[in-house]
């Protein structure tokens, strides 16, 4: 699905923003839990406090002016047309994790991978029913 063709107006992209986000941390979670058996492997993970703050602050202009100002930050970067690229990092907490205790580890990328995927449906779903696609009972 073309999520940008979805786009009416700020919320609507700050949510696809966010569905963007989740997505490609799903995806680096998977891959923190299969390759935990590889030799060397050093487990990554998205910048999601940067991630964060740069939606509050957008979210904060969109209140105040009626704009969307996305700024890149080290880690996160917007491109035209609604693009987003994030750069994982080193999980330094998981790779000392992962030394110490694999079951944990495990446990503690399930975790996020279950918080992660709340996050995305709640944009999802937010942003289904700012489409229109879904009546809003109040």
């Amino acid at each position: 699905m073309n999520l940008m063709s979805l786009i009416t107006d700020n919320i609507a992209e700050i949510l696809i923003k966010i569905v963007k986000f989740t997505q490609t941390r799903q995806k680096i979670l998977i891959q923190n839990i299969i390759n935990v058996q590889n030799p060397g492997f050093v487990p990554k993970e998205l910048e999601v406090d940067e991630f964060s703050i740069v939606i509050n602050n957008a979210v904060d202009e969109h209140i105040r002016n009626q704009r969307l100002v996305l700024h890149d930050t080290e880690n996160i970067k917007f491109g035209h047309s609604g693009s987003i690229e994030v750069k994982p990092v080193v999980d330094e907490h998981g790779k000392k994790l992962l030394a110490q205790n694999q079951t944990e580890y495990i446990e503690r990328q399930i975790s996020k991978l279950w918080e992660n995927s709340l996050n995305q449906k709640v944009a999802a779903e937010l942003l289904r029913q700012k489409q229109g696609t879904i009546p809003i009972d109040y």
